[in-house]
C-alpha cells in the first residue's frame, strides 16, 4: 500500500511538473505573438507616412494581419491533426518568420502590398499558433480555473504589447518621422522620395531580430518536453450528451462565442491599434503618441492581474465577462463625450474592460464540446478576424466622419458581448 501511494504521488508530481513546464513554454509563445501583434499600433501611423496612405488605407495593416485567421482556420485544424499540438506550434513559428522576412524587400522597395503580404503570412502562422495554444491552456488544468491560466498568458501577451511600440519605436527613430511629417509638404518630389525610402528602410533591422527570435523559439518548442493533449477524450456523461451531435455547428453556444470573440477582437484592436493614430490626429508627435498604446496594454495587464486573483474564487467567468462588457460601454461613451487627453485616456482604459473578455469567452464557448474541441477552437480562431473587419470600418468612419466619433462603433460590440455573457453561453441544442 505504501508503494502504491508513493507511485500515485510521483505520478501526480510528474503531471504537475509537466503542466508547469507547459505553462512556461506557452507563456513564451504568448509573449512573442503579443510582441508581433501589437506592433501594428505603431506600423499603422508609421506606414501611413512612409507609404503615403489615408487612414482607411493604413488600417489594411490590421485587415491583412487578422483576415488570415479566417483563411487559415481550416488549415490550422489540418496542421494540428498532422503534426500534433507541439510540432504544429513549431511549424507556425517558422511560417511567422517567413512573413517577417518579407518586410525586408517591402522596406527596400517601399511597397505597401508587400508589407501587407508579410503581415498576412505572419497572421497565418499566428492562426495555427492560436488554434493550438489557447485550447492547450484551457485543457491543461482544471476547467474552472481556465480563465485564470489564460489571464497569465494575457499578461505575457500584453507586457510584450506594451514593450513593442517603445522598443521598435527606438529603432524606427520616430523623432525623424515626426520631423518628416511636419515638413513633407515643403520637399521637392525627389527629396520626398529619398526621405520616405530612408524612413521605410528603418523597419529592416528590428524585423531581422524578430526573425531570429521566432526561429529560436521554434527550435526550443520542437526540442521541449511539451506534452501532447488528447482533445478527443470525453467522460461518460459528456459522451452521452454529445451522442447525437454530428458537428460543431450543433453547439449554439459555440457559434455565439465565435461572434462574441469576433466583436471582442475588433474592439480590442481598435483600442490598442488606433490610439497612436488618434493621438497623432490631435497634433501630438509620434514620439509622445507611441506611449498611448503602452498605456492600453498596461490597463489590460491590470485587468489580467485582477482576473488571476478573483477568478474563480470571487467571481465566475461569465460574471467577469458581464462586468467587462458594462465597463466597455461606459468607457466608450465617456471617450465619445470628452476630447483631447481625457478622451485618449478613456480609450486606453478600454484595455481594462477588454482584459478578461478573451480569458472568459474561450472556456465558456468550449464548454461541453468534448471531441469537437479542435473544430470549435478553429471556429473561435476564425472569430479573431474581427480584428480585420471592425478596425477597417472604424478607419472608413474616421475618414468620412471623424477620428474621434468613429469610436461609436464600439458600443454595439460591447452590448452583444454582454448578451453572450448573460444568456448566450447557456444555450444548448436539445
Amino acid at each position: 500500500m505504501a508503494n502504491s501511494n508513493t507511485s500515485v504521488q510521483m505520478e501526480a508530481s510528474s503531471a504537475k511538473s509537466n503542466a508547469k513546464n507547459a505553462i512556461i513554454i506557452i507563456g513564451a509563445l504568448f509573449f512573442i505573438f503579443g510582441f508581433v501583434t501589437w506592433l501594428n499600433s505603431l506600423l499603422i501611423p508609421y506606414l501611413a507616412i512612409a507609404c503615403e496612405l489615408t487612414t482607411f488605407q493604413s488600417f489594411f495593416v490590421t485587415f491583412a494581419f487578422y483576415i488570415a485567421y479566417v483563411v487559415m482556420a481550416p488549415v490550422s485544424t489540418r496542421t494540428l491533426t498532422i503534426f500534433g499540438f507541439k510540432n504544429g506550434m513549431s511549424v507556425a513559428l517558422i511560417v511567422m518568420a517567413f512573413g517577417a522576412l518579407l518586410f525586408i524587400p517591402a522596406a527596400i522597395t517601399r511597397t505597401y502590398i508587400l508589407f501587407l503580404l508579410g503581415l498576412f503570412i505572419m497572421g497565418s502562422g499566428l492562426a495555427i499558433l492560436q488554434t493550438a495554444s489557447n485550447p492547450y491552456v484551457t485543457i491543461v488544468g482544471p476547467a474552472e480555473s481556465a480563465a485564470k491560466r489564460i489571464s497569465i498568458m494575457g499578461i505575457c501577451n500584453k507586457l510584450a504589447g506594451a514593450l513593442a511600440p517603445i522598443l521598435i519605436g527606438f529603432f524606427l527613430q520616430l523623432e525623424k518621422a515626426d520631423a518628416l511629417r511636419a515638413e513633407i509638404a515643403n520637399l521637392t518630389e525627389s527629396q520626398k522620395i529619398a526621405e520616405l525610402n530612408e524612413m521605410a528602410s528603418r523597419v529592416i533591422p528590428p524585423y531581422i531580430g524578430i526573425i531570429v527570435v521566432l526561429l529560436a523559439l521554434a527550435f526550443w518548442v520542437y526540442k521541449s518536453s511539451l506534452p501532447e493533449v488528447d482533445t478527443e477524450e470525453e467522460d461518460e456523461t459528456l459522451t452521452s450528451t454529445n451522442a447525437g451531435k454530428k458537428s460543431v455547428f450543433d453547439f449554439p453556444h459555440v457559434i455565439l462565442g465565435v461572434i462574441s470573440l469576433f466583436l471582442y477582437v475588433g474592439v480590442e484592436v481598435i483600442a490598442a491599434d488606433s490610439i497612436i493614430n488618434y493621438g497623432a490626429s490631435l497634433g501630438l508627435p509620434l514620439t509622445t503618441a507611441k506611449y498611448f498604446a503602452t498605456a492600453t496594454m498596461f490597463t489590460m495587464v491590470l485587468g489580467y492581474i485582477i482576473g488571476i486573483f478573483t477568478i474563480p474564487k470571487y467571481i465566475k467567468q461569465d460574471n467577469a465577462l458581464r462586468v467587462s462588457a458594462i465597463l466597455g460601454v461606459i468607457f466608450s461613451i465617456l471617450a465619445l463625450a470628452t476630447t483631447g487627453y481625457v478622451s485618449v485616456g478613456f480609450i486606453a482604459l478600454l484595455g481594462l474592460a477588454n482584459a478578461l473578455m478573451w480569458p472568459a469567452i474561450w472556456p465558456l464557448a468550449l464548454a461541453d464540446v468534448g471531441r469537437f474541441t479542435k473544430a470549435a477552437s478553429s471556429l473561435l480562431v476564425m472569430g479573431i478576424a474581427g480584428g480585420a473587419i471592425i478596425p477597417l470600418l472604424y478607419g472608413a468612419l474616421a475618414d468620412n466622419w471623424s477620428v474621434h466619433y468613429a469610436y461609436v462603433i464600439l458600443l454595439p460590440c460591447y452590448i452583444f458581448i454582454f448578451y453572450f455573457a448573460t444568456s448566450g453561453h447557456k444555450i444548448r441544442k436539445k
